[in-house]
């Protein structure tokens, strides 16, 4: 018997995806002192006489960076502000006091004071769309989030912010399928100019779709994932995503863990617990040896550990008749011609370290049994780990069922152009 390593359940995701998105600085167009006479739908701002004297110890109170006195100023003007002039003025000046105040609320209200009057110049309308649409992001008003940063992406706004933030607000307002178009543009154009894709990009959709139980969407992006930031922790998150998604099938697993490895993606002792018992069960006694070795050379497995030592104190005999064995058969007339000898005997060799022979018994077994899934894919892992990516591509694009997701992922790492890895059971 053996025992998974997966302890925790699929929903675990938070852990595995976590990526914050910060809210950013107050504009520093806003924080400029308006133009005595502003443009704004093609006329100036004029004052009302009466709001004359509080718009000028407003000004003063700004230009002191008195909060009080601005305060104070603002209270009185409110009284005397009557014209759309006055009001959109008026606004500014709460912008500034939240500035002074660093109080994001009230910068966002007279952010959206100006924008609502109508009366912001045209120059202007990116900055402080993206700016109030910033504000109500880290207020979680996601709506109105989405209100203005779409406004500000109408205006022609360049803040390198704008459509990571406008992906989320989109997420988070349940509107995944506009938020995933944003972040798949925001990837294309980076792959485009030769750059690499924001995490950010992958981690909100895949958080999303996890979350409305779409899990062949939030796959495909975790598929894109590793394509862009393959590193080991990567891989083996997004394994053993999918690992969970097996459904018990032990066949299948043992595939999942093997391109666990193939990525050096196993880094904890119960990884190697459950692909050791998973090769024994199957009958391959020298892949068993092989990835406890792996684990004890990475440090993973202490040297002195008494559940590994007793799994190569019995399976080492056994590997090494399993091995004289194959050697003999594999090039037999009888284990070619027969397809179930011919994929057995293929599946022994790339467990032990020898995909290159393992080739063309797997094209044996597919001559006589076309239609055999598990010998597809695994002639595309045997192409792969011999550093054939093109043809392994080929060998993938035919898998389908159960090992249709785990085709595309071995795929991603086959046109990778990673070096051949080293399974020998020695």
């Amino acid at each position: 018997m053996f025992k998974h390593f997966r302890s925790m359940p699929a929903t675990a995701m938070a852990a595995l995806l976590g990526c914050a998105l910060m809210t950013t600085a107050t504009p520093a167009a806003a924080q400029k002192k308006p133009k005595k006479e502003e443009a704004a739908k093609g006329k100036s701002l004029s004052p009302s006489k009466g709001f004359v004297p509080a718009l000028k110890k407003m000004t003063d109170a700004t230009g002191a960076k008195d909060a009080a006195a601005l305060q104070a100023a603002m209270t009185e003007a409110q009284a005397s502000a009557t014209s759309p002039d006055d009001k959109y003025l008026l606004s500014f000046y709460q912008l500034q006091l939240g500035i002074l105040n660093k109080d994001t609320a009230l910068q966002g209200q007279g952010l959206d004071g100006m924008l609502d009057s109508g009366l912001t110049p045209a120059e202007n309308l990116a900055t402080y769309n993206f700016y109030s649409g910033n504000f109500a992001y880290g207020a979680k008003n996601y709506a109105k989030a989405i209100q203005r940063l779409e406004a500000a992406k109408a205006a022609g706004s360049t803040e390198p912010a704008l459509s990571a933030i406008l992906m989320d607000s989109y997420l988070n307002a349940g509107q995944i399928d506009q938020g995933w178009t944003i972040a798949k543009a925001g990837i294309d154009a980076a792959r485009a100019a030769g750059t690499k894709p924001s995490e950010e990009l992958y981690v909100r959709p895949a958080q999303a779709f996890q979350k409305a139980n779409r899990t062949n969407e939030m796959l495909d992006v975790l598929t894109m994932r590793v394509e862009d930031h393959p590193s080991p922790a990567t891989w083996r998150n997004t394994l053993y995503i999918l690992l969970q998604q097996s459904g018990g099938d032990k066949e299948l697993n043992l595939d999942i863990l093997r391109l666990m490895r193939a990525t050096n993606a196993m880094t904890q002792r119960p990884e190697y617990l459950e692909y050791a018992a998973l090769a024994v069960e199957a009958g391959y006694p020298g892949e068993a040896i092989a990835v406890i070795r792996q684990g004890q050379d990475s440090g993973v497995i202490p040297k002195g550990d008494a559940h590994f030592g007793s799994i190569l104190e019995t399976q080492t005999p056994r590997a090494a008749a399993d091995a004289a064995a194959v050697a003999a058969d594999a090039s037999k007339p009888a284990t070619l011609n027969n397809p179930k000898a011919a994929r057995s005997t293929a599946d022994v060799l790339v467990g032990i370290g020898q995909p290159a022979k393992a080739i063309p018994l797997y094209e044996a077994a597919l001559k006589g049994a076309p239609t055999d899934t598990v010998a597809q894919f695994r002639l595309g892992v045997a192409q792969a780990l011999t550093g054939q990516g093109d043809a392994a591509a080929a060998s993938f694009a035919k898998v389908q069922g159960s090992r249709a997701r785990l085709a595309k992922l071995w795929t991603v790492r086959a046109k990778a152009g990673a070096a051949p890895v080293a399974t020998t059971a020695g």
